[in-house]
C-alpha cells in the first residue's frame, strides 16, 4: 500500500511538472538587452519586432526590451544570450573580432561600399557568420546596418597624402590601422570628447557616420564632409539557440518570420537614418561631398591591403567568403 501510495504521489508530481511545464511553454516572456537608447533606429526595428513576435504568437511569446545597456552593458550582452542568462541580444557584430576574423568583416574598409555591395558582402558571409555563431550556441536572427562611415576634417583633403602627418582618431584596431596606411597619426578619442579634441587641435580627422557626426554636432568643430561609404558595419540580433528550440515549432515559425521582415525593415531605416543625418549636416554648413578621385584612389589602396590582411587572417572561410563575394 505504501509502494503504491508512492507511486501515485510520483505520478502526481510528475503530472504536476508536466502541466506547469506546459504553461510554461505556453506563454514564455524572453528579457532582451541592446546597447542603444529608445529613440536609437535600431531600437526602434527591434521595438516592432517584438510586437510583431506578441501579435503573430497571440501573446505565447514577449519580448521585453532593456535598451541603452540598462539590462547588460554592450560588452556583456553576446556572451550573457550565450551563457543563458538572457535568452536574446543586440550586438555590433565586430566587437567579437577578438574571437574570430569573421566577426571583422563588415568593419573591412573600402570592400563593400554601397547598401548594395554590404548586403551582397552580408550574404556571402552569412553561412559562415551562422555556424561561427551556432558553434557557440548561438542563432542569427537577423543584421542590420548603420549608415555608412564617411571622412570629416578640419581642412579641404584632395588625397590621400593630405592626411599625412594629420592626428586621425582612431576607436578600433580598423581605424588604426587605416591612418597608419594614410600616413597619419592615430589617436583614441572616444565619441563624448570629439568637441573638444577637434576644438584644441589633439585630433584633426575622423572616419565615422552621419548619426555619430550630427549627434555630436560636428559643424561645431569641423568643415568638411567626405562621403567614402568606407564601411557599412552591422549589428546583429542573437537568440540562445537552447531557448529557441524550446519553443514550439509555431512560435519558431513566427520569430522567424518577424526577424525576416526586421532585417528587411531595419535596412530600410538605416539608408532613411543615413539621408537625414547627412541632410542634417549639410544645413548645418559642413561642405558635403564625394572624395576626389585621387582621394578616392588612395583609399581603395588602403583598402586593398587591409582586405589581404583580413583575408590572409581568416584562411579558407576569408578565402571562401571574398570568392562569393566576388562573383
Amino acid at each position: 500500500m505504501l509502494k503504491t501510495n508512492r507511486l501515485l504521489a510520483a505520478g502526481a508530481a510528475f503530472v504536476a511538472a508536466s502541466v506547469m511545464g506546459f504553461a510554461a511553454s505556453a506563454q514564455t516572456k524572453w528579457d532582451m538587452p541592446t546597447p542603444y537608447g529608445d529613440t536609437n533606429f535600431h531600437t526602434v526595428n527591434i521595438a516592432k519586432f517584438a510586437e510583431d513576435v506578441a501579435a503573430s504568437t497571440d501573446g505565447a511569446l514577449t519580448i521585453q526590451i532593456h535598451s541603452a545597456g540598462s539590462l547588460l552593458k554592450h560588452p556583456e550582452i553576446k556572451n550573457g544570450v550565450r551563457k543563458g542568462v538572457v535568452p536574446i541580444g543586440e550586438v555590433l557584430i565586430s566587437r567579437l573580432s577578438n574571437e574570430d576574423p569573421v566577426f571583422a568583416l563588415d568593419s573591412v574598409p573600402f570592400l563593400a561600399t554601397s547598401y548594395d555591395a554590404s548586403m551582397k558582402l552580408y550574404q556571402a558571409s552569412k553561412p559562415v557568420l551562422e555556424k561561427k555563431l551556432e558553434e557557440q550556441g548561438l542563432k542569427l536572427l537577423f543584421a542590420v546596418p548603420w549608415p555608412p562611415q564617411g571622412i570629416y576634417t578640419k581642412e579641404a583633403v584632395d588625397s590621400i597624402d593630405d592626411l599625412k602627418g594629420m592626428r586621425f582618431r582612431a576607436y578600433n584596431a580598423s581605424t588604426e590601422r587605416i591612418a597608419q596606411l594614410a600616413g597619419a597619426v592615430p589617436t583614441q578619442v572616444e565619441v563624448p570628447d570629439l568637441p573638444t579634441a577637434f576644438s584644441t587641435g589633439r585630433v584633426q580627422a575622423m572616419i565615422t557616420s552621419p548619426s555619430t557626426g550630427a549627434n555630436s554636432k560636428a559643424w561645431d568643430y569641423l568643415g568638411y564632409y567626405y562621403d567614402a561609404q568606407a564601411w557599412l558595419p552591422k549589428n546583429m540580433v542573437i537568440v540562445n539557440k537552447a531557448a529557441f528550440e524550446a519553443l514550439p515549432d509555431a512560435v519558431q515559425t513566427a520569430v522567424l518570420e518577424a526577424a525576416a521582415k526586421a532585417e528587411t525593415s531595419g535596412w530600410e531605416a538605416s539608408k532613411n537614418e543615413t539621408a537625414e543625418k547627412t541632410q542634417m549636416l549639410v544645413d548645418n554648413g559642413i561642405e558635403v561631398s564625394a572624395p576626389s578621385k585621387d582621394l578616392q584612389d588612395g583609399f581603395k589602396a588602403i583598402g586593398k591591403t587591409m582586405v589581404s590582411e583580413w583575408q590572409e587572417q581568416a584562411g579558407d572561410d576569408g578565402k571562401a567568403i571574398i570568392e562569393a563575394f566576388s562573383k
